[in-house]
């Protein structure tokens, strides 16, 4: 009956349009009434201690980054660089976008930033180079999810905060992933580009590299400083947020150069209002979290799924596929703080390592992120480029799919993920 309840009033609420963040307000209340539990002061102060919490503050930082990145002149060098080496190949922008992708990926930590900032300066070229629209712009959103993968990784905080799993062992779990995608971003390119008669740009000299090097050295320096200074133990995850946002600060206005007080004062505006946003629905999310907690649903579907908790692979395969359904028509962000919370307690009764199992969280959410009806990052990329999502949906399918096979890889072979962890613990 609870967990009717709490299903029913979440998704009718949601489904009329309600916020997420106060559907997941009214869902805790419709739970306190149902337990004859009403107080309207502990509902507040679990609200106010979503927001309280020091791990979290690294996600207001990565967001003020990637903000920094993208105004600032980072972003664009990286793909400058990226363009430099690998352009000049047939279908040569195709790979100039993967690695951009993975370079961006290790500064922001945010999908939505970094294809926003791929979208818009590489869909111009290409689409003036005569590359598909379709093929493009799927490309470039399944370039984008990759950041949640690769550390430093906004997901994973909010991840580690609401399930109390090590952040800094979630962000070294998902390099070897990471790093796969773009591998196979690669190759899925190189067949989709094989009969298209692509342009081929000219060859930069060794000169021009180097100039172009040089040129984004400072943006490249980031996530040396990021992940070396948390392999390292220089300083928490949290704290490298404010390294990343204040070195991304001075590096434009000091460096670069392309950051004027008008243009901060409205990255600081857009920063703000994302922040704000997130914010909440964590806060909201808590209060949902405190009263699942109260009302002890994990062990209400423990019994449920009793069966499947014996098995730990066919139960991580279950709940991919219920992760993947929910992706279609929820974003990431309120997926880790709704379900998270429910399902990690059913996995380690099932003997599932819990970072291998907020990794694989993660990694099924981001492909919820290329997933229609929702599929944000799509709508990222459609939205710049001015395209039908048609199109687009059809561009991407051929990297979703590689993907969903990489998901079956990795369900198989927990190692790949958790081979890292063994390495550096």
């Amino acid at each position: 009956m609870t967990i009717t309840l709490f299903l029913l009033v979440l998704f009718a609420t949601m489904t009329v349009g309600v916020p997420i963040a106060f559907a997941l307000m009214l869902t805790a209340l419709a739970l306190m009434v149902h337990l004859d539990f009403f107080d309207a002061q502990l509902l507040a102060q679990n609200v106010q201690a979503g927001f309280d919490s020091f791990p979290l503050l690294a996600v207001p930082f990565f967001i003020l980054a990637g903000e920094l990145m993208n105004a600032g002149g980072l972003s664009r060098r990286i793909i400058d660089l990226a363009r430099s080496m690998v352009g000049h190949v047939p279908g040569g922008l195709g790979y100039v976008a993967i690695a951009a992708s993975v370079l961006l990926a290790s500064m922001s930590g945010s999908a939505i930033a970094d294809t926003a900032a791929l979208a818009t300066l590489l869909l111009p070229m290409m689409r003036r180079q005569n590359y598909p629209d379709g093929s493009s712009a799927g490309l470039i959103a399944a370039g984008g999810i990759i950041a949640p993968i690769i550390p430093p990784s906004m997901p994973m905080v909010i991840y580690g905060v609401t399930t109390n799993t090590s952040i800094s062992k979630l962000f070294l779990a998902g390099i070897v992933p990471g790093l796969m995608m773009a591998i196979a971003l690669v190759m899925v390119w190189r067949w989709v580009a094989r009969d298209k008669d692509l342009p081929v740009a000219e060859k930069t000299t060794w000169a021009q590299r180097r100039q172009v090097l040089a040129g984004s050295a400072w943006a490249l320096m980031m996530p040396v400083i990021i992940i070396g200074g948390l392999r390292m133990g220089f300083f928490t995850p949290t704290e490298a947020a404010v390294v990343a946002a204040v070195y991304a600060l001075l590096v434009a206005t000091l460096i670069y150069r392309e950051l004027s007080l008008q243009r901060l004062y409205r990255v600081l505006v857009d920063a703000s209002r994302t922040t704000g946003i997130v914010m909440f629905l964590c806060g909201a999310a808590t209060a949902a979290s405190y009263m699942i907690t109260l009302a002890d649903l994990p062990s209400q579907l423990a019994r449920t799924m009793g069966p499947l908790l014996a098995n730990p692979m066919v139960f991580m395969a279950v709940v991919c596929l219920f992760l993947l359904a929910v992706g279609m028509v929820m974003d990431l962000t309120p997926t880790i703080l709704i379900l998270a919370p429910v399902l990690s307690p059913l996995a380690a009764k099932a003997g599932i390592d819990p970072v291998y199992f907020g990794f694989m969280f993660i990694f099924v959410g981001c492909l919820g992120l290329l997933t229609p009806p929702v599929g944000t990052v799509l709508n990222v990329v459609a939205g710049i480029g001015q395209l039908r999502m048609e199109p687009v949906i059809r561009g991407v399918m051929p990297f979703l799919l590689v993907y969903l096979a990489m998901l079956v890889l990795l369900i198989l072979f927990p190692a790949i993920v958790l081979w890292p962890l063994k390495l550096m613990f």
